[in-house]
């Protein structure tokens, strides 16, 4: 089996290839190839014993996804983006990154497929930004998706060339979306939902961390390991059973900034807590009264796909992954 991951340089990326080395395996397959693609060259995965072919990419520029679809891999994980708070900033980045090289990869596909009948699985990373405000709480399976920023707008437009060019039958799709990652390890990044991770990743590790909006905002969060976990099972999930409405909203956990703070006293004593600073900021407190407070998640649940129950699980995760298990 080769494997492709578009967006193998970041964070969830990096992860994937390495849960793929460990597994070995995708769906009962040996995995013997894998091609990392990203805007910086990716690092390949300690211990994969196949081929493994790093790839600098972009891939909204023409001729690129028609190059990555020319070695024909089984399973195509399209990660890349620029984050929420980017698009919002630069509109014409936004669309090139998010729409169009999704399209081009697509089409580069659809080619492929009407002249030799190859047909991938691809997992499409979408997100919970496909919904705006008004919301109920908590959103069920059938909500509309009517998004408030141009992100959100970007992965509900992809959401619907995916269910389109599946039902087409140029490849069988599925959109995975996403909750909001947390805790994202690493330095900060540009997305506006960065602060959930950064209020609990900082204070950890003793460090200083900023809170730009109130406590009472409440938000849709699942774990890195979590993510990792939904990726796979979309590339081996039986199609047939998800039906011809391809874009799925990942099961996850509903909590409140002041409910994240009070996992991290539990866990790390009020001494952590201390080193978080309120700064509002205007901007992004607008962007949080659009977003999603939470999801039944009913349709992936009944899939197979499972998530963290409490953030208290969720800082634990954090800690065993990344700071080798202790404070």
């Amino acid at each position: 089996m080769h494997i492709l991951i578009i967006g193998a340089a970041g964070m969830v990326g990096r992860k994937l290839a390495d849960r793929l080395t460990r597994n070995g395996a995708l769906g009962g397959k040996t995995i013997d190839a894998m091609t990392l693609v990203d805007v910086v060259t990716p690092e390949a995965p300690a211990g994969f014993s196949g081929k493994v072919t790093l790839e600098t990419v972009d891939l909204s520029a023409p001729g690129e996804a028609d190059r990555l679809i020319a070695g024909r891999p089984d399973v195509v994980f399209h990660l890349a983006a620029i984050v929420s708070g980017e698009a919002e900033l630069d509109f014409e980045k936004g669309y090139r990154i998010n729409l169009d090289g999704t399209r081009y990869l697509f089409d580069a596909i659809r080619i492929a497929n009407g002249k030799e009948g190859y047909k991938p699985r691809v997992v499409f990373t979408s997100s919970i930004a496909v919904f705006g405000a008004p919301l109920p709480y908590p959103i069920p399976d059938e909500f509309h998706t009517t998004p408030l920023t141009s992100y959100g707008t970007q992965k509900a437009i992809c959401e619907l060339l995916l269910s389109d060019y599946s039902r087409r039958g140029f490849f069988d799709g599925i959109g995975i979306r996403l909750p909001t990652i947390c805790i994202r390890p690493g330095k900060p990044n540009k997305a506006a939902s960065g602060f959930f991770s950064n209020i609990l990743r900082e204070p950890l590790v003793g460090q200083e961390a900023v809170l730009p909006v109130s406590d009472d905002v409440r938000h849709w969060h699942a774990s890195p390991r979590s993510a990792v976990g939904f990726l796979i099972h979309g590339a081996t999930i039986d199609v047939d059973t998800v039906g011809p409405r391809r874009n799925l909203s990942m099961p996850g956990l509903s909590a409140t900034v002041g409910e994240q703070i009070e996992a991290l006293r539990r866990i790390a004593g009020e001494k952590a807590v201390k080193l978080i600073r309120r700064e509002p900021d205007e901007m992004i407190m607008r962007m949080c009264a659009g977003w999603a407070p939470g999801f039944e998640a009913k349709r992936a649940r009944e899939l197979g796909f499972t998530a963290e129950a409490s953030f208290d699980e969720i800082i634990r995760v954090h800690i065993e992954d990344e700071l080798g298990g202790k404070l």
